[in-house]
């Protein structure tokens, strides 16, 4: 467990840095540097999109060295970077180069880290134990929110200097991470033999979660498409950082009884609940216009994603072999990665020309569509 409580705690750090940045974010692009919401989908989806290309390659070649701890090092570092440039922006380019090279350095570290997650917990655990890592990472993002606020207030719209901060909680981040050891490579590998990746040799229950997975994504735009939607309607940038809080700290509490839930009742029951409260919660983000019912639809949504995120990983470290794990993390974020630029982009649009509400029917849907997909594809688990 030491190794899990470490990676926690820099996930913790690092997520006290990202989250100080994340809810104001798009109040800075359009408010601030006068970007559109369209531009906004398009910063989140290219940065996204591009840096989930390389979660696949990372989590490859970290099968094939055998090593996690420097390529989760150097992708915390990158993250850290990159919130730099955002202080750096005068313009919306800036911003997109800052958020680039953040979630370069995400795409770099996701699918070694959580294979080390992996290794170092007992294959009866291994929900608990992604649970535990989710929750202090979530802790760490209500953290970081609840400072948003609270430096927000004092630097009276001064975004800047809270991008500022939010560097120091990153770069300790890093250091934590070089007191992690590194797994054994007879705990990666049985064999002399690098792993080699097919697509056609994964487990069929595998490839077709993976489809499914890709769907829903069509319909999961960024979060920042919430915290707009609920600007848009009045929301002070306070109050709209205070939902954001709500969120995170619901996600906090659900993340680790859900995982360990699913370690007892199985997998797909926990997940697809989870997709179908993102469908209700979404549905609900399309028809609400008032600001006091936000509460309740950012707490429901805290319960998506604490039913979701990382009993998803756990599941997928079920179907996948041990020397592929990494790979297969990796190609899972790739995909869903893959998704999020036209899902932004499409969100985006879908808000410009059609309305405010159109993006979150879709995303409903969308969800629905996938929880059946799970259920079906999931059968025997």
């Amino acid at each position: 467990m030491r190794n899990i409580i470490l990676l926690g705690i820099t996930s913790l750090l690092t997520d006290v840095s990202s989250e100080m940045i994340y809810p104001v974010l798009p109040v800075f692009l359009v408010m601030t540097l006068g970007a559109s919401p369209a531009v906004l989908g398009l910063i989140e989806g290219t940065a996204e999109s591009l840096a989930s290309l390389i979660k696949v390659f990372s989590g490859y070649f970290s099968d094939r060295c055998r090593l996690r701890k420097p390529f989760a090092i150097a992708g915390y570092a990158s993250s850290a970077l990159g919130k730099f440039f955002l202080y750096l922006a005068g313009s919306w380019h800036l911003v997109l180069l800052g958020r680039g090279i953040d979630r370069f350095g995400k795409g770099i570290r996701t699918a070694p880290r959580d294979a080390l997650i992996a290794e170092s917990s007992s294959e009866h655990r291994r929900g608990e134990a992604f649970g535990l890592h989710r929750a202090m990472d979530t802790w760490g993002a209500a953290l970081g929110v609840g400072l948003a606020y609270l430096l927000v207030a004092r630097f009276k719209g001064d975004l800047r200097e809270v991008f500022l901060l939010s560097l120091i909680s990153a770069l300790l981040g890093v250091v934590v991470l070089f007191f992690v050891k590194e797994a054994k490579a007879e705990r990666i590998v049985n064999t002399k033999e690098k792993p080699r990746f097919c697509w056609y040799a994964l487990d069929k229950r595998l490839r077709l979660f993976l489809v499914f997975s890709f769907i829903f994504t069509l319909g999961n735009s960024s979060n920042q498409f919430l915290l707009l939607r609920s600007k848009e309607l009045g929301s002070s940038l306070t109050l709209t950082i205070l939902f954001y809080l709500l969120y995170n700290i619901i996600y906090g509490l659900v993340s680790y009884p859900a995982s360990w839930l699913s370690d007892h009742l199985g997998r797909k029951k926990i997940l697809v609940l989870g997709y179908l409260i993102y469908a209700g919660v979404y549905f609900g983000f399309a028809v609400n216009n008032s600001l006091s019912v936000y509460w309740f639809l950012f707490a429901v949504y805290g319960l998506y994603s604490g039913f979701t995120e990382r009993v998803e990983k756990a599941l997928l470290m079920d179907l996948s072999g041990k020397e592929l794990r990494a790979t297969v993390i990796g190609l899972h974020a790739t995909i869903v990665g893959i998704g999020l630029l036209p899902a932004s982009l499409l969100a985006g649009l879908l808000w410009k020309f059609l309305g405010a509400s159109i993006p979150f029917y879709f995303g409903a849907i969308m969800s629905l569509v996938s929880a059946a997909g799970f259920w079906i594809v999931l059968k025997d688990l």
